[in-house]
């Protein structure tokens, strides 16, 4: 028979898809009751009594605790945290407030930064998303570079504002099978944004926790460059969230976007990969030139012990489709500029945690009726 210890621990594995932390962190089991024959019953505490993740923990809490030995039953009770309640728990997480559900379908959130500008971020942003889309993802795009915004027009949208839903969540724009949203939307078009840092932390919060992503399984989020507000801010909103940093191969960029990996850290955000863009150029003639130097990504990567997810050439189309609305991986999926993307998109795939189908045991066939006996008489045998 499993002890409470053993219970509380297993139970570390159930994770608060918003909040990206254990129920057992988050102090939110309220009480496991043992019985003599096996059945365990645990009590979770939700942070609001329409918790849309009832459901997520429900199976979550059965599976952790079913698996444990001497466990014949187990039952998942809820409560709501107090005010009170709440009040620490967001102190514990330096939140302003709690989230209601807006991420808890969201398997896999992806930042992409840079430690400057001009490095083709927002690009690779927007392709990246568009190979994880034809590739059968479920995908969402945030454009968090609420100063230099510029997804609308990647991806082909225009400025208007995105409807409210009768839950009063934010419903966001689709565009070539993507969820996107950005201030962008929100604003007279090519309105410059002269923000500080409050602001942009409670527009940052909105489109995490007001937005309805429904089923995701990536949300990409475009950093602006450098270290500032919204990296931290992102970082305390989303504590499990990964990073991928941009560069291109001159050692000048490599070495700023190594302040960003250094940023990452000091947050507790994971670097995931480094893409290395504008890695070369090849005419038409088929001769190559090393515009911004070589082996730039390759340093980085090698330096802070992640992952090349993809090198990607300079390509004229590259730059045409983006300003034309149409990411180039699905405009021209054999451009090498596309290709190299749609290399990289595996490559986030490989090293993101995978739901796999549970095969089930087929029924066995039901058992034929037993023969009826012979009546009658027996014959001799001749």
């Amino acid at each position: 028979m499993p002890t409470d210890a053993q219970i509380r621990d297993a139970l570390r594995a159930v994770i608060d898809p918003e909040l990206r932390r254990s129920i057992v962190e988050l102090d939110m089991v309220r009480s496991v009751d043992i019985s003599a024959t096996g059945q365990v019953d645990v009590m979770v505490s939700l942070t609001t009594a329409g918790c849309p993740i009832r459901g997520h923990f429900q199976s979550a809490v059965s599976q952790a605790v079913g698996g444990l030995e001497g466990v014949t039953g187990v039952g998942v009770s809820f409560d709501v945290l107090d005010n009170e309640q709440k009040a620490s728990l967001q102190k514990s997480l330096g939140r302003a407030s709690l989230p209601e559900g807006a991420l808890a379908r969201v398997s896999n959130v992806i930042c992409v930064g840079s430690g400057k500008g001009g490095v083709g971020k927002s690009t690779l942003t927007v392709n990246l998303a568009a190979a994880l889309a034809a590739d059968g993802k479920r995908v969402g795009i945030a454009d968090c570079d609420v100063w230099g915004y510029s997804i609308p027009r990647m991806l082909g949208l225009g400025a208007e504002r995105p409807r409210v839903s009768p839950e009063r969540k934010i419903v966001p724009h689709v565009a070539h099978g993507m969820k996107a949203i950005s201030i962008g939307f929100f604003l007279d078009e090519d309105a410059a944004v002269v923000w500080r840092g409050p602001m942009l932390h409670k527009a940052l919060t909105q489109f995490l926790e007001d937005v309805d992503w429904g089923e995701l399984d990536y949300l990409l989020l475009d950093l602006p460059p450098g270290t500032g507000d919204v990296s931290m801010t992102l970082a305390q909103l989303l504590p499990q969230a990964k990073f991928v940093i941009v560069t291109t191969p001159q050692p000048v960029a490599q070495k700023v976007a190594r302040r960003s990996a250094e940023m990452a850290a000091k947050v507790s955000l994971e670097v995931a990969g480094i893409i290395e863009n504008m890695s070369g150029f090849t005419t038409p003639a088929g001769e190559r030139f090393q515009l911004f130097g070589e082996g730039g990504g390759q340093l980085l990567a090698d330096e802070l012990d992640v992952p090349l997810l993809g090198k990607v050439p300079l390509t004229m189309p590259l730059r045409e489709y983006a300003d034309s609305g149409v990411p180039l991986v699905l405009a021209d999926p054999d451009d090498p500029g596309a290709q190299a993307i749609r290399h990289a998109a595996r490559g986030l795939v490989a090293m993101t945690p995978q739901e796999l189908p549970v095969l089930q045991q087929p029924a066995a066939p039901p058992m034929a009726p037993p023969a009826p006996s012979p009546a009658g008489m027996s014959l001799p045998m001749a």
